[in-house]
């Protein structure tokens, strides 16, 4: 499909927010969805309060609501956070409708949108509360924010992350921009108006970040284009230096449980293993095993390769000359995504400055995974996009980070608009 047709369909769709929001969020959906507000009530959003009440009413207007469909709660915050009304407090439209539109302001001071995370973190997005995330229905906060927040948001925000919660920020001229990108689940999730009032302005936008929800969450259908199912090319590179001698096993069957959501039998994805110290050593390339089956039972046998020191910067150049390469089955060329999932347990001891920026320029989607014995920095550096650089204290810790590390994939493939470069594509985890 050309740019200049993708560019039609994408105003196409950009053009009407009725008519996709209806479509996304309505009653012919089946996505079920568990959607939390949290409002700012402090003194600083008194005037600007019955917009956002509007708002929140305009939305709630367009769900699916029930026991089995989607699920509301409302939580407002200042000094600090008060429930309106929990995920399973009601299960009709209706009834949510009427306790949106009797919300009354809360105020207070200061605005402490740290703490008021965290506590939607415990209190909100929990069995208890009504949540589902233990059954995979998609978790998504929207925030609504009219200013800077007093307390730090940064581990509260990593918390969401980390539970794999999709947190939508939307913020005023009096917002803190930087603090709201941080919370928010990626940067496109952080939208932007001058005053409260202007909020309607927002929803075409709100409506194409929750279409990029709606697909990131494993178990949605698969994204097709021109009618074909896109394939990615996911190449992992192991630490295999001595320091990671006891946490080899944790990443090798981390390694497998991912392999097993992806769909190799069909040839639509492809995957390659890389293990690296001193230098790096192919276990297998992205062309050499053709079925799941024949890659988990390489991958249950690996074996720790050994040695130092941990030259990070030549395996991630080592991966860009030899293994995303059409020779070594990489479909770069093609339009397929190209991911790379770096799994590291110590400093390098050579610059990764170089061979990172190289694989970006070439279209690689790079997320890099690390412990406490790590450079967080570094990591950073390395990946994609400083919210893709993931951590665990121990390796033994893959499987809390699993969900997110899927989502991540998701969303950053999904990230990229039509018109960018076809080396990037779009896919989900099925």
């Amino acid at each position: 499909m050309s740019k200049h047709i993708w560019s039609a369909i994408f105003n196409i769709l950009q053009s009407s927010f009725s008519h996709i929001f209806f479509r996304l969020l309505s009653a012919e959906s089946d996505a079920k969805k568990d959607i939390v507000f949290l409002l700012d009530g402090s003194d600083g959003t008194r005037n600007g309060f019955p917009a956002m009440r509007d708002f929140v009413d305009r939305v709630v207007k367009k769900l699916n609501v029930g026991p089995n469909r989607d699920r509301v709660s409302v939580v407002q915050y200042s000094r600090d956070a008060e429930v309106q009304f929990y995920l399973n407090t009601y299960t009709s439209r209706d009834a949510i409708g009427d306790a949106v539109r009797g919300l009354r302001h809360r105020g207070g001071r200061p605005l402490n949108t740290g703490s008021a995370l965290q506590y939607v973190r415990d209190n909100i997005f929990t069995n208890s509360s009504g949540s589902r995330h233990q059954q995979g229905v998609p978790q998504i906060l929207i925030l609504l924010n009219g200013g800077r927040s007093s307390d730090s948001i940064d581990i509260p925000a990593s918390a969401l992350k980390q539970r794999g919660i999709f947190t939508i920020t939307i913020g005023t001229q009096s917002s803190d921009n930087n603090e709201l990108q941080k919370i928010s689940y990626g940067p496109s999730y952080s939208l932007s108006v001058p005053e409260l009032t202007d909020l309607p302005n927002v929803q075409d936008q709100l409506s194409s970040v929750m279409s990029k929800v709606l697909r990131a969450v494993p178990g949605t259908p698969t994204l097709t284009v021109d009618g074909q199912a896109v394939g990615r090319d996911v190449v992992f590179l192991l630490d295999g230096s001595d320091t990671t001698r006891n946490g080899f096993s944790a990443m090798r069957d981390f390694v497998q449980r991912v392999v097993e959501t992806l769909n190799v039998d069909d040839n639509r994805d492809r995957v390659s293993v890389v293990q690296y110290s001193r230098d790096a050593a192919v276990q297998f390339y992205l062309n050499t095993y053709t079925t799941k089956g024949e890659i988990l039972d390489i991958v249950r046998g690996l074996r720790h390769k050994g040695g130092r020191p941990l030259n990070t910067g030549a395996a991630l150049q080592y991966l860009r000359d030899n293994v995303f390469t059409a020779s070594a089955g990489s479909r770069r060329l093609e339009g397929v995504p190209q991911v790379l999932i770096l799994l590291s347990g110590g400093r390098s001891f050579d610059s990764v400055d170089a061979s990172a920026a190289e694989l970006k320029q070439l279209g690689v989607l790079i997320f890099a995974i690390g412990t406490r014995g790590s450079d967080s920095r570094e990591l950073q550096k390395i990946a994609h996009d400083t919210s893709y650089a993931l951590s665990v204290t121990e390796f033994s810790d893959l499987p809390s980070i699993q969900q997110q590390l899927q989502t991540s994939v998701n969303t950053a493939v999904i990230d990229v608009t039509p018109e960018s470069p076809p080396v990037i594509g779009t896919f989900t985890i099925t």
